[in-house]
């Protein structure tokens, strides 16, 4: 038989294992918080380091098209696409600039998908831009199907397929952004 002082006993026993567990729990909690506040952090400054090294990159490539377009023998080693003139060839070069210009600015975050659909909208009104856009088709086949380059391609193939078929003047209205 249990004494009445045993039964203290045992009932201070559990209250303090009960106390104990519920410290416990809480400790856990407030530790799994600051986990999540540090992976949220580290995914930050992944996220920060990513968008510098592809403005590092975006530099780089612009300054090699810059010194392209000002020197045609280095335009003939920038691009292996057959061109009708020196002038052609800038052009085209000029058209990459700006293609990915806007490639970098989504990937970076500076506009989001539905912006950057409108911006490539407005470029692939240019003729010229659709020239360089079919003289290059054979390098975007070789972009992984899934990377984001090959979508925003993508993208741009049906913009210029859904401007040619409208037949509306207000060419700002062409075309739906697909999912991102």
């Amino acid at each position: 038989m249990v004494t009445q002082s045993g039964k203290q006993r045992l009932s201070s026993a559990v209250t303090a294992g009960l106390a104990f567990a519920a410290g416990a729990l809480a400790a856990l909690a407030a530790q799994q918080r600051r986990y999540e506040e540090l992976r949220l952090r580290v995914a930050e400054v992944e996220r920060s380091d990513r968008q510098a090294m592809l403005t590092e990159q975006q530099r780089l490539q612009f300054y090699l098209l810059s010194r392209a377009m000002e020197d045609p023998d280095l335009a003939a080693v920038y691009s292996n696409v057959q061109v009708d003139s020196p002038t052609q060839r800038r052009q085209y070069l000029f058209a990459n600039a700006l293609y990915t210009n806007a490639l970098l600015a989504y990937r970076v975050g500076v506009v989001n998908w539905e912006e950057l659909h409108g911006h490539l909208r407005m470029i692939c009104l240019n003729p010229i831009f659709r020239d360089y856009w079919e003289a290059h088709r054979p390098h975007r086949a070789s972009l992984e199907d899934n990377s984001e380059e090959a979508r925003v391609g993508r993208m741009v193939d049906v913009l210029i397929r859904d401007l040619d078929e409208a037949d509306t003047e207000e060419w700002w209205v062409v075309g739906e952004p697909p999912l991102e």
